[in-house]
């Protein structure tokens, strides 16, 4: 294990920069292809040998000549596909991170779940929330309050919301999973139960875990011990490391996980936990072997990425993501969080950093 801060690993605050440039490098590769009922991982191969790009080692090739319509990107695409990025897309799993740092810089490490809804009422636009947390924003504005705003006519309630929020929780308690797992819990409950709620809990404690952990691996236990074992997000986990170490190909080890988690839909926590687990394992270290292979898992690939890219980017420190993610990433954030719109990526994290110094 190489403690953070050593002369035989990155300093902290390299690895907290790590955290946002690999979850921001991780959404921008997998927004393109984000909707998971279409771009299955068939159909992502397919495109990807259309355009030429696997191995996949950069950010999504824009489609050949004349077949745009053939492969029905995103209409975002224009903006996340290599040779065009110009800075980050604007994206929910970008504004939550931001978000969350907001809140630790304003209501410190002992908010409320109750600070949470206030603040995503004043920073936070309505049409840029999404299923579960379109419910709770929904129930908020009628007055409820939590645990009631995640449970009220909410259908989405273990939906991955929670998970793609947990990061800055991660990033803020460096060597600290129980800690990073207890803050993200107070944050989930605003809007998700029970593997919603798991979802966020492992996130952050597999992030905190990643800057003292000697690989992803260890980090994925950390992350396990901090919630349920017999939960099915914990098993899904389980399953996943099982069939890792049991030899089985990365491709193989999908189609186990989709025989026991697909028809709960591709924006449930649990199936795309398997598909992250399997990018952070099979990537063996690599960042971008990680991400790439996390995003050609399909389901919610832009959230998948974004957290696979956040562990791996914590693991080998900023200096360790190659180039090609991060140079085109500019140090600009688009965001629909009202006052962050435009902030460089470095000062994210040096404002994060100073938070989990404190």
């Amino acid at each position: 294990m190489t403690p953070p801060g050593t002369s035989q690993g990155p300093t902290t605050d390299d690895r907290i920069l790590g955290g946002w440039l690999g979850r921001i490098a991780g959404n921008m590769l997998g927004k393109p292809v984000e909707r998971g009922d279409y771009w299955t991982r068939d159909r992502i191969d397919r495109y990807l040998r259309a355009t030429g790009a696997l191995p996949l080692t950069d950010y999504l090739p824009e489609p050949p000549p004349g077949r745009a319509a053939e492969f029905e990107l995103r209409p975002e695409w224009r903006a996340c596909v290599r040779g065009r990025i110009h800075g980050s897309c604007r994206d929910d799993d970008v504004d939550y991170a931001i978000l969350g740092l907001h809140l630790l810089e304003t209501h410190g490490f002992a908010f409320t779940t109750e600070q949470v809804g206030e603040l995503w009422l004043l920073r936070l636009p309505f049409l840029q929330t999404f299923t579960a947390e379109r419910a709770a924003y929904r129930n908020l504005t009628a007055g409820l309050r939590p645990p009631l705003t995640a449970t009220y006519d909410n259908p989405h309630q273990e939906w991955i919301g929670a998970l793609i929020r947990a990061d800055v929780f991660g990033w803020t308690s460096p060597g600290a999973p129980l800690r990073a797992a207890s803050l993200a819990r107070r944050d989930a409950v605003l809007s998700h139960t029970g593997n919603g709620v798991y979802g966020a809990m492992w996130a952050a404690a597999l992030i905190a875990a990643a800057f003292t952990a000697a690989d992803a691996r260890e980090a994925i236990e950390a992350g396990l011990d901090v919630i349920p074992a017999g939960s099915r997000f914990a098993r899904t986990v389980r399953r996943t490391t099982a069939l890792y170490d049991a030899g089985v190909s990365w491709s193989a080890a999908l189609d186990e996980l989709e025989k026991d988690t697909g028809r709960l839909g591709w924006i449930h926590a649990v199936p795309n936990a398997g598909v992250i687990t399997a990018g952070l394992l099979y990537g063996e270290g690599d960042f971008t072997s990680t991400v790439a292979l996390t995003v050609r898992g399909g389901l919610d690939t832009d959230s998948n990425g974004a957290t696979a890219g956040s562990v791996a980017g914590v693991l080998c420190g900023a200096a360790g993501i190659p180039p090609q993610w991060t140079r085109p990433l500019e140090d600009r954030v688009r965001s629909a969080v009202f006052g962050f719109d435009g902030t460089r990526i470095g000062e994210l994290a040096e404002r994060t950093a100073r938070l989990a110094s404190a």
